[in-house]
């Protein structure tokens, strides 16, 4: 990649946000080390024409303590060392029954990495989620007064909180953290790249698709009363904005603490989906089926990010609307299939 004097391990680093926070380091200059399963790397065409840099399967750190991950990057790094970790990596399918793959992948995995920042005394940045909060019966405050008392409705997200919970506890004993690190509650994040991820992939996508098939898009009923069909609503922040405050992290830098990260204002899905027509140019025709029962006991209605304590933490700039930001996905899709 050049003469860059900066490198990050990244993992993830093929998943969607990861794919995204490599392409940003390729335009700063920012040599890298890349974690993920390899055969990911070769089989998600979105991510064709990134420079990844060192490519590491996450296997090589999985089930491995700080010390020897130490050792191995240590050979891997060579003369420029790493100077942040950011961990991206884990399962982030909400479905996943497997308590044990979690604890693995998603709860090992970060505490091995958090431990090595620590021995290395370098940042450790991480993705929480916005599924620790449950059905958001306490809110969304990112208070971590709050962490402890949150109920999150599935395992991934009891994972993401399990992590969240050890950071804090591990700073509170006095014992070994980065000197930097800091978690983010990612909410729903749109954006190019996300193609492999199916069934998880944003609405937005869903929505694309479901246009350039049938001229239609489905959109789920309201099951509960003073709510209207399609008026359900969530935080959708724009890809390239979660990038953007990653670096900020990294750079500004940000000290300590776990961050809620969406754009700070609540859309409804029917907006999205309007979105999506306009950016597509084509007429609106919108149809409302049944929530599926295996879901709607558990279908969020409303989930909405404060952004005062990343504001405070210094981090300024203004986060893209959804009309922007759909306009642009929309943008690099077809720009895709020419």
């Amino acid at each position: 990649m050049g003469h860059s004097k900066t490198r990050y391990l990244v993992t993830g680093a093929a998943g969607f946000i990861g794919a995204r926070f490599v392409e940003s380091c390729n335009k700063k200059k920012i040599d890298l080390i890349s974690v993920d399963r390899l055969s990911h790397f070769e089989t998600r065409t979105d991510h064709s024409g990134l420079d990844v840099g060192t490519r590491v399967d996450r296997d090589l750190f999985v089930d491995k303590d700080a010390t020897s991950v130490r050792s191995t990057l240590k050979e891997l790094s060579g003369d420029l060392p790493i100077s942040a970790v950011i961990h991206l990596g884990a399962i982030t399918d909400t479905r996943e029954s497997d308590p044990e793959r979690l604890k693995r992948y998603n709860l090992q995995y970060s505490k091995t990495l958090c431990s090595y920042c620590a021995l290395e005394g370098i940042p450790f940045i991480y993705a929480s989620s916005a599924a620790t909060y449950g059905e958001g019966e306490l809110g969304y405050s990112d208070s971590e007064e709050a962490i402890p008392r949150l109920v999150p409705l599935n395992l991934y997200g009891k994972s993401k909180q399990d992590f969240d919970l050890w950071i804090l506890e591990n700073e509170r004993n006095s014992a070994l953290v980065p000197p930097h690190w800091t978690g983010f509650k990612f909410f729903n994040v749109y954006g190019y790249g996300e193609g492999h991820k199916g069934f998880m992939s944003s609405v937005v996508l869903h929505a694309y698709e479901q246009i350039l098939k049938r001229g239609d898009v489905k959109l789920f009923k309201s099951h509960r009363e003073g709510i209207a069909d399609g008026l359900q609503k969530r935080d959708f922040v724009y890809v390239q904005d979660v990038v953007d405050v990653l670096h900020f992290a990294i750079e500004h830098p940000i000290r300590r603490g776990i961050f809620n990260l969406g754009s700070g204002h609540a859309r409804s899905f029917l907006d999205l989906a309007r979105a999506v027509f306009k950016a597509m140019n084509c007429q609106e025709k919108i149809f409302f089926i049944d929530t599926p029962l295996s879901i709607r006991d558990k279908y969020q209605y409303f989930t909405e990010a404060p952004m005062q304590k990343l504001r405070q933490a210094g981090f300024q700039a203004s986060f893209t609307s959804l009309e922007e930001g759909v306009t642009d996905y929309v943008r690099k899709l077809k720009s895709k299939l020419t």
